[in-house]
């Protein structure tokens, strides 16, 4: 049996509410397939299976608050069902399993031929109606009938064990019973984590209430800024974008331009597109990242999966979709978790300067202020001049257990050389 876990949906949700099940036990499930709605204080979405088989037992009802990667159901996969059901048949005067240790009783064959254990005799909505080929085999040659026995099986079908175990006790003389269950402790209750907790309310009578904080601040923070020159960037923007909304029906942002350039210096500084773990740094592949999302409760990060693949035009739609379905609280799971890097644009709100700190367990963000025309020196053939540029502080934020200042300089040095390489002939498709 395979269990379905509680997933974690954002980087600062702790919990989810069960808001209602899809399929209930004894329904087939595909891989895939939504299996249950979460709600959390951020985001409602539906969760799908993480495999096929058969939806066998609840074990988080409608409406209970369940913490991350704690189990919510028990699903029977494809290749148990099908494991189960390719036992060998066997010779007819041949049991079809070797249980030495087990001391079958002996039956009178002919009461046994005159009331097989079929299908058709069970009641329609008995939970052993869903009993596998191979259990109906084991109940037909010890000349059993289903309701003597205890299944423990979701909602109380008989499985292989459950016979065997009343067999042998038949064997014995002793009484039969069904088989003990293991006795799980119970899970201690996570504490929520939330790095944005949103509008706080006192309640009536209540001068004082506790704001759980992040995990991100637990890890080292080191930070990394520098002056980009985007003014080749605006002014390629500026000529673009009103064919572009035009053409596409969407606006053409800053945002994905520097997702671009993130993907692109991520290639040749691997060792920011990574994990920390308790074992070290886990470098990853595949660059997936997250772009930060204001909301009015907080902040979510949803995830552009194989952004590097991407075309500042692909980016950019991709970007405004996810973002769309965040501020209409459509968030699919697949929206989140995987990222290896973020970016957060904090600029939209006029920031300058801004310190991020760690979408943990990430080793990298960084963030896009404000670009604002300021005056600056600028060399050109006949000596240094003063001109109005437009200018973008970016700031970078690492983990210092996994980088130093100087790969975090290295890499926020190649983001800066590839917006700064903007130019008229550059493509947006």
């Amino acid at each position: 049996m395979a269990k379905v876990t509680m997933p974690q949906l954002g980087e600062s949700v702790a919990e989810g509410t069960i808001g209602r099940w899809l399929k209930q036990p004894g329904d087939a499930v595909a891989k895939y397939e939504a299996l249950v709605e979460v709600v959390t204080d951020k985001v409602n979405a539906e969760v799908p299976s993480p495999y096929a088989g058969i939806l066998r037992e609840i074990l988080a009802p409608e409406g209970s608050v369940v913490p991350n990667n704690a189990d919510i159901a028990v699903i029977e996969t494809e290749d148990e069902i099908e494991a189960i059901g390719a036992a060998p048949e066997g010779p007819p005067d041949a049991p079809a399993i070797a249980a030495p240790a087990i001391a079958a009783p002996i039956v009178d064959a002919a009461a046994a031929a005159q009331a097989p254990v079929s299908a058709d005799d069970e009641p329609a909505g008995d939970p052993n109606a869903r009993m596998t080929p191979a259990v109906r085999r084991l109940l037909r040659e010890h000349g059993l009938e289903p309701a003597r026995i205890a299944g423990t099986g979701g909602g109380g079908r008989i499985t292989r064990v459950d016979v065997l175990a009343h067999v042998e006790a038949l064997g014995t003389g002793a009484t039969p019973t069904a088989p003990t269950a293991p006795t799980l402790a119970p899970r201690a209750p996570t504490a929520p984590v939330q790095a944005a907790p949103g509008p706080i309310t006192f309640p009536p009578g209540v001068d004082e209430l506790l704001v759980p904080m992040t995990r991100s601040l637990q890890a080292p923070h080191a930070y990394v800024q520098m002056e980009i020159d985007a003014t080749r960037l605006v002014q390629l923007r500026e000529r673009l974008k009103g064919a572009y909304q035009a053409k596409e029906g969407i606006s053409l942002s800053y945002v994905p331009f520097v997702v671009k350039a993130s993907s692109d210096a991520l290639k040749r500084n691997p060792t920011l597109n990574a994990h920390w773990t308790d074992l070290g740094l886990v470098a990853h592949r595949r660059i997936n990242i997250g772009v930060a999302v204001a909301m009015g409760e907080g902040l979510i990060v949803p995830v552009i999966r194989d952004a590097d693949l991407l075309s500042i035009h692909g980016l950019n739609r991709a970007i405004s979709e996810v973002a769309g379905r965040a501020r209409a609280n459509r968030l699919r799971l697949d929206d989140f978790g995987g990222g290896t890097f973020t970016v957060d644009n904090t600029g939209y709100l006029g920031t300058n300067l801004v310190m991020p700190i760690l979408n943990v367990p990430e080793v990298g963000i960084v963030t896009m202020e404000a670009i604002t025309k300021r005056p600056v020196v600028v060399s050109g053939p006949d000596g240094d001049v003063i001109a109005i540029r437009s200018i973008m502080n970016m700031v970078l934020a690492i983990d210092h257990r996994a980088n130093d200042g100087a790969a975090g300089a290295a890499l926020l040095r190649d983001i800066k050389a590839w917006l700064e390489g903007v130019g008229p002939d550059t493509t947006i498709y």
